[in-house]
C-alpha cells in the first residue's frame, strides 16, 4: 500500500486505486423504507462501491425555536425551519441494519456520517467500516476525535471550511486515531456550480493535508466527478435519488440511477487512462509500428548508381532505415542492384 491509503472493508482507497464512489442516500427515501431499499439495490446496480447514510435527529442537530435565526433564508430549502427541514430528512435510525445488510448482500460496503457522539456508539454498535464527516461538522473536534478513536477511516469532507480548518480537522483525527484520513473537496452549496467548483483544489489539498483526497460532489451530472479523477481524486461521493422529479430535499442535485452507472463507468476509464506517466509504449500499438515511415527504393538502382531523391525515399512501412538517415545516404552509391520496394540498409549501400 501506498503511504496515504487507506483500508476501508475489502477495499484499497487511495491514488493507485480505482475511483470509490460512494452512493449517498441522505433524505431521497422520502420517508419509506421499501423506497430506502429500493435506492439501496439501485447503487449496486449502478456499481458504487458503497452505501452512505446520514446518522442523525431533528433533535441531535438543531432545537424547534421560532427564531429567525433558525429558519433558512434563501436557497432550495428556503422558508424551512432548521428543526423542520430534519424531522423530513432524517434516516430512522432502526433503517440502519436492515439497509447496511442489504448493501452487504448486493456487495457494497455500507456506512454513514454521524452527527453527534450517541450516532457514533450506535454506528460502532452496528461495526460500520468507516465514518464520515459532513463538512458542516468539520469544526465539530470531539466529533471528529470520537470517529478516530475507534481505529476506523475518516473521511472528512470540507466545503465551506478554511485551510487551517482542514489542517486541524486532519491533525485531530490523525492523533485520536490511526486508521487514515481521507479529505473530500466539497463545494456546499445545493446544487452546486460547475464555474464554482474549483477542481484545482484537488492536488492543493493534497499538498496541504499529506493525505489521499477526493470530492463530494453536489453539481448536476457526471462531469465534475469524471473531470476530479482526472485531476486525482480517489474518492467520489454523490447523492443517489430513484427519480429527481419525485422531489424531497435533496432530489434537486442527486443522480439518477442511470447517470450514476454512467459515472461510475467514466470514472473507472479515466482512471485506466491515467497510466503511470512511465514512458512505454502500449500494447496496442504493438502491431502498428511496423507502418511507420522509413527508407524504401522507389525506382530501380544498378549496381554503382548513386542515391537520389528521385530512387530513394521516406515512405511507409518501416523496415528500412529511419528517415533521418536520408541526407547521410544521398549520394552513396549501391553495392548491389537494387529493385523497386527493397528497404534500404546499410550493407546495400557504399560511401
Amino acid at each position: 500500500m501506498n503511504s496515504i491509503d487507506v483500508k476501508i472493508g475489502n477495499r484499497t482507497v487511495g491514488p493507485g486505486h480505482e475511483p470509490f464512489v460512494i452512493a449517498e442516500m441522505s433524505a431521497n427515501h422520502l420517508g419509506s423504507l421499501e423506497r430506502a431499499m429500493q435506492i439501496v439495490e439501485a447503487a449496486a446496480k449502478a456499481g458504487a462501491h458503497a452505501l452512505k447514510l446520514q446518522t442523525y435527529t431533528a433533535d441531535t442537530l438543531t432545537i424547534e425555536s421560532e427564531r429567525d435565526e433558525f429558519q433558512i433564508h434563501g436557497g432550495l430549502w428556503d422558508g424551512e425551519s432548521l428543526h423542520g427541514l430534519y424531522q423530513k430528512a432524517f434516516t430512522p435510525w432502526e433503517w440502519h441494519a436492515p439497509l447496511f445488510d442489504r448493501a452487504e448482500e448486493l456487495g457494497m460496503l455500507a456506512f454513514s456520517s454521524p452527527f453527534d457522539l450517541s450516532a457514533v456508539a450506535y454506528l460502532e454498535a452496528l461495526d460500520v467500516p468507516a465514518y464520515k464527516i459532513a463538512s458542516f461538522e468539520l469544526v465539530d473536534h470531539a466529533l471528529i476525535a470520537a470517529c478516530a478513536r475507534t481505529g476506523k477511516p475518516v473521511i472528512m469532507s470540507t466545503g465551506l471550511a478554511s485551510p487551517e480548518e482542514i489542517t486541524e480537522a486532519v491533525a485531530v483525527a490523525q492523533a485520536h486515531g490511526n486508521g487514515g484520513v481521507v479529505v473530500l473537496h466539497c463545494l456546499s452549496g445545493y446544487p452546486s456550480p460547475p464555474s464554482e467548483f474549483n477542481l484545482r483544489r484537488i492536488a492543493a489539498l493534497r499538498e496541504l493535508t499529506g493525505v489521499a483526497v477526493g470530492i463530494s460532489d453536489h453539481s448536476l451530472g457526471a462531469t465534475i466527478p469524471i473531470a476530479a479523477t482526472a485531476l486525482g481524486a480517489c474518492v467520489i461521493e454523490k447523492h443517489l435519488t430513484l427519480r429527481r422529479a419525485d422531489g424531497g430535499p435533496d432530489g434537486a442535485f442527486s443522480l439518477e440511477p442511470e447517470e450514476l452507472s454512467e459515472m461510475v463507468s467514466g470514472t473507472r476509464t479515466v482512471w485506466q487512462a491515467l497510466g503511470t506517466g512511465e514512458p512505454k509504449r502500449a500494447k496496442s500499438e504493438s502491431a502498428s509500428k511496423r507502418y511507420r515511415r522509413s527508407l524504401y527504393v522507389v525506382r530501380d538502382i544498378a549496381v554503382g548508381e548513386p542515391i537520389t531523391a528521385e530512387n530513394v525515399r521516406s515512405i511507409r512501412p518501416s523496415l528500412g532505415l529511419p528517415p533521418k538517415h536520408l541526407p547521410e545516404v544521398m549520394g552513396m552509391r549501391a553495392r548491389v542492384a537494387l529493385e523497386r520496394g527493397t528497404p534500404l540498409a546499410w550493407e546495400l549501400v557504399a560511401a
